[in-house]
């Protein structure tokens, strides 16, 4: 991701913001307000008001008119956004443009993100089938929840919350639709990885996950990335913990075997 589209809580300052009208830095702050005309309003904790136009708004989610919807400027309020300074009136108006960022990461999807990149993102939103994550300037990319871990899980929500700052892998990429498909699951270590902290006649715990069809076995969730079949057991249910013992490790075929204790 380019500098600066990760950033912490910013000091603005009179001088701050002069320089970064010069520059062309990126910035982020809070959205306090959007007006009837679905201008937002941006709080510069000083003496200087920052106002982003509607048509400064997005860059991305735009409808036939060039202008962002009315509910994506209001879903803004009380969020914090990332802007470009781009003219200061009277020495208390800044002109903000949220677009200006989102057109840079427009470019910087099409020219330079490749999969097999690691980048930092937030996540945006939570939906049964997946999360979206935004990696900068209003660019969010998907995670589907089959690439969020080897272990399968019903929902995304058992795994991240909104606003929680993740790193992604870029699993693939459309630029001629701008869509950016991820994945989380390479992050979390290879098989050989995570079994190198267990060893046969181990008891540990784990998490009942997926039972098998005709009852022949429970999946059992040691590590993120790392899944054991147990002997199917009444009375456990999906997102228990249990605890297990190690009867047997496979390494030729990345199986680990588990009986209930």
């Amino acid at each position: 991701m380019p500098e600066g589209w990760q950033l912490d809580n910013i000091l603005f300052t009179q001088q701050s913001i002069e320089n970064a009208c010069k520059n062309g830095a990126i910035m982020q702050a809070l959205v306090t307000k959007c007006d009837s005309n679905y201008n937002l309003y941006v709080d510069l904790g000083s003496s200087i008001k920052g106002i982003i136009p509607r048509e400064e708004v997005e860059a991305i989610n735009i409808d036939e008119t060039g202008f962002p919807k009315p509910n994506i400027c209001a879903g803004k309020v009380n969020k914090l956004v990332q802007f470009k300074v781009k003219d200061i009136r009277q020495e208390d108006v800044a002109i903000l443009s949220r677009k200006a960022v989102g057109k840079d990461a427009l470019a910087w999807v099409k020219k330079e993100l490749e999969p097999g990149m690691i980048v930092k993102g937030i996540v945006k939103n939570i939906r049964p089938y997946g999360v979206f994550v935004e990696i900068g300037g209003g660019v969010a990319g998907l995670l589907h929840i089959e690439d969020i871990s080897v272990a399968r899980i019903k929902s995304p929500e058992e795994r991240f919350e909104i606003g929680q700052k993740i790193n992604v892998m870029i699993k693939s990429i459309d630029r001629s639709k701008e869509r950016v498909i991820l994945t989380y699951k390479e992050l979390l270590g290879t098989w050989e990885d995570n079994i190198k902290n267990f060893s046969i006649g181990d008891t540990v715990e784990g998490i009942a996950r997926e039972v098998e069809k005709q009852k022949n076995g429970i999946f059992v969730e040691l590590k993120p990335n790392l899944v054991g079949l147990a002997d199917y057991k009444e009375n456990i249910e999906y997102g228990q913990k249990v605890t297990v013992n190690i009867r047997k490790i496979i390494p030729e075929k990345k199986k680990v075997k588990l009986v209930f204790v």
